[in-house]
């Protein structure tokens, strides 16, 4: 990614850390200040998952999961904010997902990381209100992605992992993201998969329980066995498989709808209007 950037015409730094650790996250921002000038933007993007029943996880992968997926977002925006404060401006961009309103079996660990992301995120942005600071907060919430995690997450499944349908191709939720960086409304919801999941959970979580207690646990396994010999990432990087691009190029979508939540909470509060 470095060379592709400077072979562009642009100037990069690549540092490596570990999102847990507040301490290298805050030296890493410090660095990046140092070396390429002020921070303007701050994305948070670092997840690990486990899929797996919740018997089955244990407390110390529970910890990670939570310590990489939402400790490790909190980190990055306090490293930020040490440097966009005392300018009064910026804009920190957290990566979360439909899975921020709305719980699936077999991620229980990765839901609830995503569901603490995006109550801490409106929690700041009451603050930066109260102070009336120019510093920006916005959430885009993910369909799945078609990148490695599956190859490279944890399971306890027997069988490998793989994202709900529909999946989409990364270079277009990246260029949606570029669009919420540019333009930070409140919150953005990517793809009508994530629209009508946050929707039907507003209006009918129960039917959707039932729904997602059949459709979820097959529509996350594919029939491939997992072997026993498989490495996963969820407490040291593996080689090999860091790419773009996952295991579903052939099925993901290469279209994908943006929904900023102002309008699309319009249109579902007219259209409520003018059915009563």
């Amino acid at each position: 990614m470095k060379a592709e950037i400077e072979g562009k015409g642009g100037e990069a730094l690549a540092i490596a850390a570990d999102v847990s650790d507040a301490a290298k996250v805050v030296a890493a921002a410090d660095e990046i200040e140092l070396t390429l000038g002020p921070i303007e933007l701050w994305i948070n993007n670092a997840m690990a998952t486990v899929f797996s029943p919740v018997e089955e996880i244990s407390p110390k992968e529970f910890r990670r999961v939570t310590e990489v997926t939402y400790l490790g977002s909190v980190h990055g925006t306090m490293a930020a904010l040490r440097h966009m404060k005392p300018r009064n401006r910026g804009t920190i961009l957290q990566i979360g997902s439909a899975l921020a309103y709305r719980g699936i079996p077999l991620q229980a660990a990765y839901c609830g990381a995503k569901h603490a992301l995006r109550g801490f995120s409106e929690s700041l942005r009451t603050e930066l209100i109260h102070d009336h600071s120019d510093i920006r907060v916005t959430i885009v919430e993910l369909p799945a992605v078609d990148t490695p995690q599956f190859d490279w997450a944890r399971t306890h499944t027997g069988r490998e992992p793989r994202p709900m349908a529909p999946v989409f191709q990364p270079e277009i939720v990246a260029g949606n993201v570029i669009r919420a960086a540019r333009d930070p409304a409140r919150e953005y919801w990517l793809g009508f998969s994530t629209l009508f999941s946050i929707i039907g959970n507003m209006f009918a979580p129960g039917l959707l329980d039932r729904y997602l207690a059949s459709a979820a646990y097959k529509g996350q396994v594919r029939r491939t066995k997992a072997s026993s010999a498989r490495d996963d990432n969820l407490f040291h990087p593996v080689k090999g498989l860091h790419k773009m691009h996952g295991s579903f190029t052939t099925e993901a979508r290469g279209r994908l709808a943006g929904f900023s939540t102002a309008r699309t909470r319009l249109g579902i509060f007219t259209a409520a209007t003018v059915c009563s």
